[in-house]
């Protein structure tokens, strides 16, 4: 992988807890993942991040004063550029049962209580990791294909006012033959952009 891929493929990773011993908990849990960790001590430091930056992944506690976890998910599945941010929500051991069900319902992807397993919480983590660089990916193999696609139709179309312009004999068949390639070529843009 190049240098420049693999900066681009970095991953940030946002987490949000107003107990420090719980924000440096998860620091050292998953730093072994090499990735970027963002700290938010509030729901409205979270949003600020997240309004500066994606993030592949936020690792979100329940019970935080001011705007508590689940108000936090709402705002974040509201944000055009966060959306589709998945979010684990962190919960204490003393928590309400129905919880869980709230969480998922605000839109969260995992739940997990405190204390939790650092391997299962590191391997939730890296698979959201895995995703987040697999779709960026995909983007930028789409945006390639999407440049090449507009490129051909250029040129189609180029070739075609060439044609016109020489008044060759078989400008009829050829043009004909164009026209049908740069149809097909828009229907694909047009598929892809939808």
């Amino acid at each position: 992988m190049s240098g420049k891929s693999a900066t681009m493929d970095r991953a940030s990773i946002l987490l949000v807890d107003d107990m420090e011993d719980n924000l440096v908990a998860l620091e050292s849990v998953l730093a072994s993942l090499d990735e970027p960790l963002v700290r938010a001590r509030s729901g409205e430091e979270a949003m600020r991040a997240l309004l500066r930056q994606p993030f592949a992944v936020v690792l979100l506690d329940v019970r935080m004063p001011g705007m508590d976890g689940f108000e936090t998910a709402s705002r974040i599945k509201r944000l055009d550029g966060a959306k589709d941010t998945p979010i684990i929500f962190l919960n204490g051991p003393d928590s309400d049962s129905g919880y869980a069900f709230r969480g998922y319902a605000t839109g969260a992807a995992d739940f997990l209580t405190k204390p939790f397993d650092p391997w299962v919480l590191r391997a939730k983590v890296s698979v959201f990791l895995d995703l987040h660089r697999k779709n960026r990916q995909l983007e930028r193999m789409l945006a390639r294909e999407q440049e090449c696609l507009g490129q051909i139709s250029d040129r189609l179309s180029s070739i075609e006012e060439e044609l016109r312009r020489d008044g060759a004999n078989d400008l009829a068949v050829v043009g004909g033959q164009l026209a049908r390639i740069e149809d097909a070529l828009d229907e694909l843009l047009r598929g892809r952009d939808k």
